[in-house]
This record gives structure tokens, sequence and C-alpha cells, in this order.
């Protein structure tokens, strides 16, 4: 059996790098969230039609009625005009875009960690989030990093790519809100990206102008 010549092994230790457009994140964020509102909505009208259906059958008590008229917040969709999302759907899509972000930053950390020695403390893990996973997601690093020195990390990002070009025709606070559902997935890649390094924590984003964004992230004290 002959051996496998020095550079097919090189070739397959060394895969090499797939370049993608920069814009192709963002067109595939906003057809996500447009597709999540569809798919919550559809969940939830089967949720409901289930509850109807067992409290008619006898096997559970009514709901209450509600208290007041439900939240219903409009969504642009490049497929079907607008879509009246109720306050719960809306969560809804929130924790799964966090959901699909934890898993895209599982493998960006993955990557990105290959070469580099085990992390001595959580200091250096953010700042490997703050300088190597920015720049590989968003194209630059973070603008102004603070902390308590007691696990709480600010991070912020004076022109955060994912909400650059956010706008609504309804005004500034409706622009925010959609805003504030789009940073979810890119809550969920820090999250993601801790998690793999081995750091369990919270990312909290927040959003009061456009487009500067802050990210809190909150790790266990004795990391």
């Amino acid at each position: 059996m002959q051996a496998a010549p020095a550079s097919a092994i090189s070739t397959l230790a060394d895969l090499p790098v797939r370049m993608v457009d920069s814009a192709a994140m963002d067109y595939l964020l906003i057809e996500a969230v447009n597709a999540l509102h569809v798919s919550s909505a559809v969940a939830f009208a089967r949720a409901r039609k289930i509850e109807r259906d067992m409290v008619e059958a006898g096997l559970v008590p009514p709901p209450p009625p509600p208290a007041k008229q439900q939240n219903l917040r409009d969504s642009a969709s490049s497929t079907s005009g607008k879509i009246l999302v109720p306050a719960d759907e809306e969560e809804g899509v929130r924790s799964r875009l966090e959901a699909i972000g934890m898993h895209v930053g599982n493998n960006f950390a993955e990557r990105l960690c290959h070469d580099r020695p085990l992390f001595s403390d959580s200091l250096d893990v953010i700042k490997f989030v703050c300088k190597d996973l920015w720049v590989s997601c968003w194209d630059k690093q973070v603008d102004n990093l603070r902390t308590n020195h007691r696990g709480v990390y600010v991070l912020q990002d004076n022109a955060f790519k994912p909400i650059a070009r956010i706008s609504s025709w309804e005004g500034r606070q409706e622009a925010l809100k959609r805003a504030k559902l789009y940073v979810a997935l890119s809550a969920g890649i820090i999250r993601g990206a801790l998690s793999r390094i081995g750091f369990q924590g919270t990312v909290v984003p927040e959003i009061t102008t456009l487009p500067q964004c802050t990210f809190q992230i909150k790790l266990p004290k004795n990391t």
C-alpha cells in the first residue's frame, strides 16, 4: 500500500478558505426573520386550535378572557406585505433566532480557536470575542469594552453591521423594535462562541440609538 503524498496530507490538514460575499449575511438575516415570523404564526395558530379542541372536548377548562387586546406588531415581509405578529409570537421568533445564532457561534469559535492555546481566564475570552470573533462576523473590532471585574462585560459597537441599514417608514421607534429583533441572532452567535470555548454565560443586547448596539455579557465569577 503506497503512502499518500505529502501534498495530499497537507491539503487535508489545511482546508482551502471559501469566501462569501459580505452582503450574503444581511440578505440571509432578512429572509430568516421573515420566514420565522410566518413559521411562528403557523405554530401559534396550531397551538390555539389544539387548545380550543381540548376545551370543546372537556379535557381542560376554558382559558380566562384576556385582560386587554393582544399586542400586535407589524413586520415587513418580502412575500406578503405585512404580517401581524402577536407579542408571544415575536418572542418565539427571537428565541429561535438566538438558537440559530448559537449554532453559528459554535462553529465560528471552533474554527477560530483551531490553532490557539487554551484561554487563561474570562478576560482573555472576552478579548477574543472583541477582536477575532467580531472581525470574522462583522468586519471590525468592538469600539469599547467595559467591565466591573466581577464577571460583567459591556461591549459597545457604534456602527453594528447587522442593524446599520435598518429603517422604517413608521418612524424611529418602529425601527428600534425591528433592530432589537434582528440582533437576537448576533447575541446567539456570541453566546454560542462562549459556550464552545467552555464559558456558559448570558448575553443581553441593548439598542438605544441606531446603528449603535451594546451587548452585556455575564460570566460566572469562578471562570
